[in-house]
């Protein structure tokens, strides 16, 4: 065994023959494992192979190598693996990202194909070609059921309408003009959030014998995915009007328009309360939002009644409203006594209709304010206009309307005019504090349309 050691400063050599009974274990023997650094051993097994010098390497790294993985390196491990798995991860990180944008190309480029290019396979369930606009709305009105088209038809209605302006605004979304084989449709375009008021809102005008020409026509319903968010679209006549509060604002009326706008309302909202019998009948449905904003005002200048998101249905065989109705729903200023001091009966059906005819008043008040008869108009307002600020809270409302038991004001100027004295005398039948002593909307409409005969007035 030749080996070599660093003592005392100096290199010593040392050449020996250890005995075979030493030798243990056997081929490997301990003699023969150095200690790294410190001293350096090499056994051999023949004559004179002991004569080699060895040389004690060095215990220090050489300046200058300050990294590398080894004996002489500075990095361990851990080191190592993140050299190594860094760069993997960035680039599996850059191919999962390019993934996710050719899938989000691709989707965005097959929807938007889908919206252009019909399947001609599927022809006969689609409207024809050289179908318009007038010939569904025909279709819808003289189908028997009243209750809309099919689902598949509403959804190839839906992805074939190009969106042209924005025309309102609300708390559910944005309401847009929409443009469908050369007529004119408007989209109500409601976000993700308020799915359930999309779906309620479809599904009431989806109502069996529910078409009526006083309440907004109903189109299409159809969630539409453009690849980054869901928009849900509810499709239904355009009235170039807009609102009858819109309305109102722009224009004053004749004591014949005014007629003819609270005949129609009274009619949809008639046809609304009523319950039809019968294996295709109808339910009867309570609006609960009723007010001038939610009206809308056709062409030749009646009504239709809309926003039925918040409406209820009544089942006469269960006597039950399909859906739990919070106390308080609706706009405070329209809300009636019953609902602001919460006595209403929500056991009742009727109760709800009672409140329906509570706003119907306020939205007749605002049209004869607008009455022009001998010159003499008076400016738009909303009622309590001035007695309750913009956006009254419940409380200031229910002081006015319960406790004091206020009512929007009736000018005597009214009497002396036919048609303004008997719309005073509905409104005041309206806003009785006891629900059931106000008048019906069947009731209401009979006496508008005595009116209309005494004032010789084709409605």
């Amino acid at each position: 065994m030749a080996s070599t050691s660093f003592i005392g400063g100096e290199v010593q050599h040392i050449r020996i023959c250890i005995t075979h009974d030493k030798l243990v274990p056997p081929g490997q023997p301990f003699y023969c494992r150095s200690a790294e650094g410190l001293l350096t051993i090499h056994c051999c097994y023949t004559d004179y192979c002991n004569s080699i010098d060895l040389q004690v390497p060095s215990v220090t790294p050489q300046s200058g190598l300050g990294g590398g993985y080894g004996p002489g390196g500075t990095w361990g491990l851990v080191e190592l693996i993140a050299v190594i798995a860094g760069p993997l991860f960035l680039l599996c990180l850059l191919l999962l990202v390019g993934v996710f944008l050719y899938q989000y190309h691709r989707r965005a480029y097959s929807h938007r194909q889908r919206l252009d290019v019909e399947d001609p396979s599927c022809d006969h369930l689609y409207p024809a070609k050289d179908r318009t606009l007038q010939d569904l709305i025909f279709d819808l009105s003289t189908s028997g059921s009243g209750s809309g088209l099919p689902l598949f038809v509403q959804r190839t209605v839906a992805r074939t309408i190009v969106l042209q302006e924005i025309i309102g605004k609300g708390r559910f979304g944005e309401v847009w003009r929409g443009r469908w084989r050369g007529g004119d449709v408007a989209v109500k375009i409601f976000s993700s959030r308020e799915e359930r008021s999309w779906f309620r809102e479809a599904e009431i005008y989806q109502t069996t014998m529910l078409r009526h020409e006083n309440i907004l026509g109903f189109i299409a319903a159809d969630n539409k995915d453009n690849g980054t968010w869901t928009q849900l679209w509810l499709v239904s006549d355009y009235h170039e009007h807009g609102s009858l509060f819109d309305y109102l604002n722009r224009y004053s009326v004749t004591a014949e328009g005014m007629i003819r706008l609270a005949l129609s309302a009274a009619s949809g909202l008639a046809h609304l309360h009523m319950e039809i019998l019968g294996t295709q009948g109808k339910p009867g449905i309570a609006h609960r939002d009723l007010k001038s904003k939610n009206i809308l005002v056709k062409k030749n200048c009646t009504c239709a009644i809309a926003d039925l998101g918040l409406a209820v249905r009544h089942d006469s065989a269960t006597d039950t409203i399909d859906i739990a109705p919070s106390q308080r729903v609706g706009t405070k200023r329209y809300m009636a006594p019953e609902v602001l001091d919460e006595t209403i009966n929500m056991r009742h059906f009727d109760s709800f209709k009672c409140a329906d005819i509570y706003a119907l008043g306020l939205v007749y008040w605002e049209i004869a304010r607008r009455c022009n008869i001998g010159g003499i108009h008076e400016e738009y307002q909303l009622p309590y206009y001035d007695l309750v600020p913009s956006d009254p809270s419940i409380e200031e409302m229910r002081r006015l309307v319960c406790e004091q038991r206020v009512r929007p004001n009736i000018p005597n100027w009214w009497q002396s005019y036919e048609a303004l004295r008997v719309m005073g005398k509905i409104m005041r039948e309206c806003w009785y504090a006891n629900g059931a002593a106000r008048l019906t909307a069947l009731r209401i409409k009979k006496t508008l349309s005595q009116l209309s005969i005494q004032e010789d007035i084709k409605v």
